[in-house]
């Protein structure tokens, strides 16, 4: 895989992509912190899973072990990608030498996916005027696929870019988002599939020098959905914001693990993520890793994640990590909580003539729009709040 390129004034070694990792999976050297995780391309360089890993123990690895380890369908996903000013499209060749400067795949899964699909799919944006581009992804089958997407900010372009993923799929992907330097770029991971579908994505971003990168998943439907980004924040300046969003109902896990590496010096970094669980088996998983490298000066960092349960039997499992390996830092830090409703809020609605049942709905949606308003995208946010109203209107809030 070819270099990123980088600050001179930062250690090569800290960049995704820039050289081998001197020890793998079963190496007798242990890992010290969460950048030196073993990262290959190829399925075979990583130990079988046997779901006691753990990147591993908090999912549901029977439903998706097809996805792990069994052949999967590389040729291109269904996707169509919408046309706008100062935005190219693409099919590449998997020997392309934009494949891999954003990341490498770090589990198994992520290396099925990366060792058989056919070609990728690169968008890329060189405009300076805001843009907006939607690739609309529609599952028809249940054929476990894999796929490979490349998303590209050239220098100081602006740009909206929503992958939209629907209908029936079992698919297993890796996604590449690089914001080059002075850029600002958001992508959204939307997920609203079908009832029965699986979907397993680790998603690797790279910010340059003064490039924004705003990051949001979105899970709302399908049986397992498991999306990982990590983002490497390479450059002086760089600024990433990483936003979530997840509704679990009866019976589906989902999960999202995310990693932000401050390597650059001054560099920001906001994780928001927001949940909601109504239902018997209603599961989510969130992991927030921050790394803020020996390099990163002057570093600002803070993660969150919160949960609210609406009914028994559900479970929220929640874990944030904070590694800092620099003194000189602006402020990092992190909070979790998972809980059922606050009462305060609920007194403050009922007081004005507000029903409960309609109360606790209100209240679980101003819980949750929280997180779609930081979207930017007026149209976008429109649809995700119709979304979340739908969501609140299938199930009785107790």
């Amino acid at each position: 895989m070819s270099s990123a390129p980088t600050t001179p004034s930062i250690d090569e070694a800290a960049v995704p992509g820039a050289q081998a990792h001197s020890h793998g999976p079963g190496s007798p050297v242990p890992v010290q912190t969460r950048s030196e995780r073993f990262a290959s391309a190829a399925h075979s360089d990583f130990p079988e899973v046997t779901g006691r890993e753990l990147e591993w123990r908090l999912t549901p690895v029977a439903a998706v072990r097809d996805l792990i380890d069994d052949e999967l369908d590389g040729s291109p996903f269904p996707a169509i990608v919408s046309e706008a000013d100062g935005v190219t499209c693409e099919w590449i060749d998997r020997t392309d030498a934009r494949i891999g400067t954003a990341g490498l795949a770090e589990e198994r899964a992520a290396a099925n996916a990366w060792s058989r699909f056919e070609k990728a799919l690169s968008v890329t944006l060189t405009t300076e005027e805001p843009v907006v581009v939607t690739i609309d992804r529609t599952g028809a089958d249940s054929t476990p696929r894999a796929a490979h997407t490349i998303i590209t900010a050239k220098p100081n372009a602006r740009g909206l870019v929503i992958i939209d993923n629907r209908g029936s799929a079992r698919l297993s992907e890796n996604v590449e988002v690089v914001a080059e330097a002075g850029s600002d770029l958001t992508v959204v991971s939307l997920q609203e599939w079908d009832d029965e579908s699986v979907h397993l994505s680790s998603q690797f971003g790279r910010v340059d020098r003064d490039a924004h990168l705003k990051h949001v998943v979105v899970s709302l439907g399908g049986s397992v959905v498991r999306v990982n980004p990590s983002v490497h924040l390479s450059g002086a300046g760089a600024d990433g914001q990483l936003l979530g969003l997840y509704f679990a109902d009866a019976g589906q896990h989902l999960e999202q693990r995310v990693y932000v590496h401050h390597i650059a010096p001054h560099t920001i970094s906001r994780v928001t993520y927001k949940g909601a669980l109504n239902g018997q088996g209603a599961r989510t998983v969130w992991v927030g890793d921050v790394l803020i490298g020996r390099l990163a000066t002057g570093t600002d960092s803070y993660e969150q994640n919160r949960n609210l349960v609406l009914s028994d039997g559900t479970r929220a499992d929640s874990i944030p990590n904070l590694e800092i390996e620099t003194g000189d830092i602006a402020g990092a830090g992190h909070a979790s909580a998972t809980g059922r409703f606050d009462d305060e809020h609920l007194f403050y609605l009922r007081s004005r003539g507000i029903d409960e049942q309609e109360a606790r709905r209100l209240v679980v949606q101003g819980f949750l729009i929280d997180v779609v308003q930081k979207i930017g995208n007026a149209e976008l946010e429109a649809r995700l709040v119709a979304a979340i109203e739908r969501e609140l209107e299938a199930v009785e809030v107790v």
